[in-house]
């Protein structure tokens, strides 16, 4: 067990400074739902959109791949670093040349020729953040997790910091003197443009501190060692683009098939963007597990006894998400506050997002069967088949149900993922997962929610009692049947 605690205290580190810098992050969603309309945020969740997209693109995979080939005997680490780094540059700086040819058609093609700024701002933010993805992956493989997590929460602060600024600071002056000192540097009909600059300049500033990692490219380019990286990483763009097609491509076609205006279709958007956020605990979790456990999985994988640590890995993994799950559709009441009024209208696909997070979770353990067997095209099948499993029960249930349909294609894709993932898993990399007993702990937080509900109907409880009580359950259950197990050395 002293190898799971040392996993959990790696995700511990970056889930705590991930929570941290989210919470800072997370006051942006009051911020914006409040500041702006719902038509106006569905423009930001757009743009985001796309930028997922893009950001898979143009890392090719290489954050994985560096992890696949540092450990390796030949070449040294560091050249593999620089041979991943200098790649990664040179596609980016290609990346941005096609940009500014292209710019203003762009903006046209996507109905925002009065703001061609937007489409610049966000190639700068993509180009920053990919090449960014790889001394943060060397950060993470040399264990040093304060800095990663240090420099992430202050790119978060600065975004904050600057967002409030222009959003709130600003315009009261503004409205007070419009000829105050504020005017050079602010022109209240950016509006939503604001969101972008702060991200920007958060980017920049980011990309700053990492100055010394990115002097790693003196280290060179080996073109035999690059081969070999392009051929198992170019599958993990085709994994990363599903992924993403999978978590953002249901923004992008609510504004194209919900069955109402152009306006309507936006704000619609907005109320569903706004209310994936309220899931952000579960993504958080999911997302610190992942910063911790990809470099632990590839480096802990000749061991004896890998495969049993693996499975002892997801059950906890699976206990801490139904968890969360549970916090926060329990405590609902209290989470609704953090969007606005007008957007609280879609909170029932909190619920659904939740699930669809946890399965993605799930996948996200069980795909170490192709990443430790290099079969990275064969999980890229299984992606790309649940990047097509999403676009069509989008397009089929989105004119019919609205965004509550895209939130249960969601679901439907995650879990399709990972049982998929797990019959080829014990085909190529069999790991004797205690199936029964994960199953059994997803069944429990369902069994809960639900319970909340009609207690909630047959009795006179307020909710935050009945909330209360129902954690409390769950919690002594699961300590009931993992509590020898957790300390156990």
């Amino acid at each position: 067990m002293n190898i799971i605690k040392k996993l959990a205290s790696q995700t511990a580190v970056y889930g705590l400074s991930s929570i941290f810098g989210r919470f800072l992050n997370y006051l942006l969603v009051p911020l914006y739902t409040y500041y702006f309309t719902a038509a106006e945020y569905g423009v930001v969740s757009e743009f985001y959109a796309y930028a997922g997209f893009f950001s898979v693109l143009l890392l090719f995979g290489f954050e994985t791949g560096y992890f696949r080939f540092r450990d390796k005997e030949q070449p040294e680490r560091d050249v593999v670093y620089s041979t991943a780094l200098l790649f990664v540059a040179l596609v980016n700086l290609g990346f941005f040349a096609v940009i500014l040819l292209i710019n203003t058609r762009l903006s046209a093609a996507l109905n925002y020729a009065n703001h061609p700024e937007y489409v610049l701002c966000f190639s700068l933010i993509l180009i920053m953040d990919a090449i960014a993805a790889i001394p943060f992956a060397r950060l993470r493989a040399e264990n040093k997790a304060f800095r990663f997590a240090g420099i992430k929460i202050i790119e978060i602060l600065i975004t904050v910091l600057i967002s409030l600024f222009f959003i709130v600071y600003c315009p009261k002056i503004y409205a007070e003197n419009p000829h105050s000192w504020i005017t050079p540097i602010y022109n209240p009909a950016i509006g939503i443009g604001y969101i972008f600059i702060a991200n920007l300049m958060a980017s920049g500033f980011k990309f700053l501190l990492l100055a010394p990692q990115l002097s790693g490219l003196s280290w060179g380019f080996d073109r035999a060692l690059f081969g070999r990286m392009m051929r198992y990483s170019l599958p993990m763009v085709a994994i990363g683009f599903a992924g993403i097609i999978n978590e953002m491509l249901d923004r992008v076609l609510l504004k194209h098939l919900l069955p109402y205006d152009t306006l309507t279709n936006l704000k619609m958007l907005g109320i569903y963007s706004a209310c994936y956020k309220l899931s952000i605990l579960m993504s958080l979790f999911i997302q610190a597990f992942r910063f911790a456990a990809e470099p632990f999985f590839f480096a802990y994988a000749d061991k004896s006894d890998a495969r049993q640590v693996y499975a002892v890995v997801l059950k906890f993994f699976v206990i801490f998400c139904v968890f969360i799950f549970l916090l926060v559709t329990l405590f609902i009441d209290f989470f609704k506050y953090f969007v606005g009024d007008e957007f609280r209208a879609g909170l029932e696909v909190v619920p659904i997002l939740l699930l669809a997070n946890l399965c993605l979770g799930i996948y996200v353990n069980l795909s170490i069967w192709y990443k430790l067997t290099d079969r990275t095209l064969m999980g890229a099948s299984v992606s790309l088949a649940g990047a097509a499993l999403t676009i069509a029960l989008n397009v089929w249930w989105i004119p019919l149900f609205g965004y509550i349909g895209s939130a249960w294609a969601t679901l439907a894709c995650y879990g399709s993922m990972a049982i998929v993932s797990y019959l080829l898993g014990q085909k190529y990399y069999p790991v004797d997962y205690d199936v029964k007993r994960v199953l059994a702990y997803i069944g429990l937080g369902i069994g809960l929610y639900f319970a909340h509900g009609q207690l909630l109907i047959t009795l006179t409880w307020q909710p935050w009692q009945s909330a209360g009580a129902l954690m409390l359950i769950y919690l002594l259950l699961t300590a009931l049947c993992e509590g020898r197990r957790i300390t156990v050395k």
